[in-house]
């Protein structure tokens, strides 16, 4: 049996979505155990997961807030720099670092967020099998594609192809720091040279929680990638507490773990569900305090909560008003919801723009107000749901979980590639 590794960049939607995997292969005899600094082992809840801190020095106790804060608002382009400098910073931590506190533990192969070139970095320079898992929108490039934190709509014209490659150039210059980062530790670790995220995915199995079917038109996937859609642990469904009215549309809005303290995006969504006679339900994710929630609640918001069963309230709702969070969108998907995306960073512009290539919803910007945003929500609501049956039925059959973790297992056991459909 194996001892696995888990790196992932310190976010809680990257945690859940890895934490899913470890109980199944716990179950089939394996150990699990993941690396970061201290302040993130706190998302590390499930029973028998070993937890590892690093970057005592350079990530102490008390600076993940800071980073998190930053995350959630940039706002300016200063702030972009820094959050990229972080980036790096972590990159480092985890190349300097972890080859030694692997040893120590006597981990044998890795689970190595896409996000996160380290895991990847020192997998390979350790000749440990590894595994890549993407709990966001792949970042396997490919001509003719925009990047995944782009929000451009897909098209094959001429214009649309230069402005996907322009768009590659800036995003690449912005990234120098975190490019610089991965470049030195590929040097120290002995490694060829590489610069970029997708230069550090695994030779033996890819694993997305993103369906093929939703995202753009891939012609040249590497043939080890596997779309399984969501990673979640398996639990029994949980019911909420709100009675809802069947005479009236009901929406539900989230703007994620990260996003939730956005004050007045939920005021405009509060409005204009007044102005629609709709019911909402918001969920904060913990973000807003008691006074932030009673003003919501006076301008329009039927009921505000810090947490609610996300796909119960998305079975019930008519409709979702979301930041573009991968996790849930594909709730929406499986519960048939019509979406209004309302992107604000990472790889949600990417998100938004599938949901439009594919019908699944329509897109604001996130400083929309209150009357734009009901048009849009009459627009929502009045969308026909056909578009979801076939991402619905691709989403039931996909696999989850189980076939992610036995992808993982045919990858270690081997050290082979496994290519796509080998397990169905």
């Amino acid at each position: 049996m194996s001892h696995f590794g888990i790196v992932a960049p310190a976010y809680y939607s990257h945690f859940h979505a890895l934490q899913a995997l470890a109980p199944e292969l716990m179950q089939r005899g394996h150990r699990v155990t993941f690396f970061h600094q201290a302040d993130a082992a706190r998302w590390v809840t499930a029973p028998g997961i070993g937890y590892c801190v690093l970057g005592a020095a350079s990530h102490p106790p008390g600076s993940l807030q800071r980073s998190l804060r930053l995350a959630a608002s940039p706002g300016t382009p200063w702030g972009l720099r820094q959050i990229i400098e972080q980036l790096a910073a972590t990159t480092r931590m985890f190349c300097d670092e972890l080859p030694a506190v692997l040893e120590q533990h006597g981990v044998d192969a890795l689970l190595c967020d896409q996000m996160e070139a380290g895991g990847g970095l020192v997998a390979e320079s350790l000749g440990l099998p590894f595994v890549s898992i993407a709990c966001a929108l792949p970042v396997n490039r490919e001509p003719g594609l925009p990047l995944p934190v782009m929000p451009f709509a897909y098209d094959t014209d001429e214009r649309s192809l230069h402005m996907y490659r322009g768009s590659t150039q800036v995003y690449d210059w912005l990234m120098k720091p975190h490019a610089r980062a991965i470049q030195g530790a590929a040097k120290a670790l002995g490694l060829a040279p590489r610069s970029a995220l997708h230069e550090c995915l695994s030779p033996l199995a890819q694993i997305s929680q993103t369906l093929a079917g939703f995202d753009f038109p891939r012609q040249a996937a590497p043939p080890h990638l596997h779309a399984v859609g969501p990673l979640r642990t398996a639990t029994a469904a949980t019911r909420g507490s709100w009675s809802i009215n069947p005479e009236r549309p009901f929406v539900f809005a989230s703007l994620g773990t990260l996003q939730g303290q956005r004050l007045g995006m939920f005021e405009q969504i509060a409005k204009a569900c007044r102005q629609l006679d709709a019911q909402l339900l918001i969920a904060h994710c913990g973000l807003l305090d008691a006074a932030a929630e009673k003003r919501l609640a006076a301008l329009g918001a039927t009921w505000v909560t810090d947490f609610a069963p996300q796909q119960w309230a998305l079975e019930q709702a008519d409709a979702v008003v979301t930041h573009g969070g991968l996790n849930t969108v594909m709730d929406a998907i499986a519960s048939t919801t019509p979406m209004l995306v309302m992107p604000i960073a990472f790889d949600q512009p990417g998100v938004a723009a599938r949901v439009r290539h594919h019908g699944l919803g329509l897109q604001l910007h996130r400083r929309a107000r209150s009357p734009r945003i009901a048009q849009a929500l009459r627009e929502v609501l009045a969308l026909s749901i056909q578009p979801f049956a076939r991402l619905s039925a691709e989403l039931a059959s996909a696999g989850g979980t189980l076939k992610a973790a036995d992808i993982i297992e045919t990858a270690i056991d081997t050290r082979q590639p496994v290519l796509a459909g080998a397990l169905a």
